[in-house]
């Protein structure tokens, strides 16, 4: 399979020491949600400040944008107030895997016609969408205005939540980048797949190269589509001896999700996998993968300035 251009072209010669491995399956009827209602009761919420959590992949096809439905799912049923931004800005779907239909999305937020809280929609699960906008230009190529404007409106989420998940687009394009490393924490997914480990590998170069404030987050592999949970931390272990032999980058393991038929199935009927099949092995790791990362929630890893000071910070406003 010949490596994407996205993501695989700024690969620098260390990421080909990723030893490839075998090639490993995660888009998707019921009544539409509604918005969520301007000045609605507030669900009670812990008191620490909202947590974000990027989730980024070097390549598409990998199923990025499934384990963000999922893992907004698992996290809700576990009582925490969720909401997924869909920061897909080329291929946003979010909405689609959910069955939604969105009242609005993020083009009419950054156009002045809604507010977030407006076009934010309930998701089953019961966590909350913030739809994305396929085809929306790049946030480094938005006025100065219209960026603070957003940046405004993410912060009006961050006040409603205890996880905010920000799903982005595949690659490490400069939304991608500002989202990682502007996140406490990122959660990059990836696959077996050669070119999936090659992309995940130029991901993580990118994000450490041009970490916020000299200091990159705290980021952690997902491996994804695995037969088994040996060859979950046979791909982790050599992308992160690579990372730590190249880049002084020190990767936490979170864990791996099961190849499963019950996964596509579920992105067939849009509807998450851990709700259509709730004992799968699939579901199962999604499970776990909650609540460790609930665990690592809990003490704010960066404590100075909340996302939206971070986000504008990284493209110098």
């Amino acid at each position: 399979m010949t490596p994407p251009p996205n993501a695989a072209e700024t690969a620098s010669p260390e990421a080909q020491a990723v030893p490839p491995q075998d090639a490993g399956g995660g888009a998707g009827d019921g009544p539409a949600p509604q918005p969520w209602p301007v000045g609605a009761a507030p669900r009670p919420r812990r008191a620490t400040r909202t947590q974000t959590l990027t989730i980024a992949s070097g390549k598409g096809g990998v199923g990025k944008t499934t384990i963000s439905v999922n893992l907004a799912t698992q996290l809700a049923r576990m009582g925490r107030r969720v909401v997924l931004l869909d920061a897909d800005l080329g291929t946003a779907n979010v909405d689609v895997m959910c069955n939604l239909t969105p009242v609005g999305t993020l083009a009419d937020v950054v156009a002045g016609h809604r507010t977030m809280l407006e076009v934010a929609v309930e998701a089953p699960g019961g966590f909350r969408v913030v739809p994305g906008a396929s085809g929306l230009a790049e946030l480094a190529a938005l006025e100065r205005d219209t960026l603070n404007h957003l940046a405004a409106q993410v912060a009006s989420l961050e006040a409603e939540a205890d996880l905010l998940l920000i799903d982005t687009g595949a690659g490490v394009g400069p939304a991608v980048l500002a989202f990682c490393a502007a996140a406490e924490r990122n959660l990059i997914v990836t696959t077996p797949e050669p070119t999936a480990i090659a992309d995940a590998y130029a991901l993580i170069k990118a994000i450490h190269s041009r970490a916020f404030g000299g200091e990159p987050p705290e980021t952690q592999l997902l491996v994804n589509q695995c037969h088994d949970a040996a060859e979950g931390r046979a791909v982790f272990q050599r992308i992160s001896g690579v990372s730590q032999h190249f880049l002084n980058a020190d990767l936490r393991y979170a864990g791996h999700v099961a190849m499963d038929a019950r996964v596509q199935r579920a992105v067939r009927r849009r509807t998450p996998f851990t709700l259509d099949a709730p004992n799968c092995a699939a579901s199962q790791c999604l499970d776990r993968l909650a609540h460790g990362l609930d665990r690592d929630a809990m003490p704010p890893l960066n404590t100075q300035q909340p996302l939206v000071q971070r986000l504008l910070h990284w493209f110098g406003r």
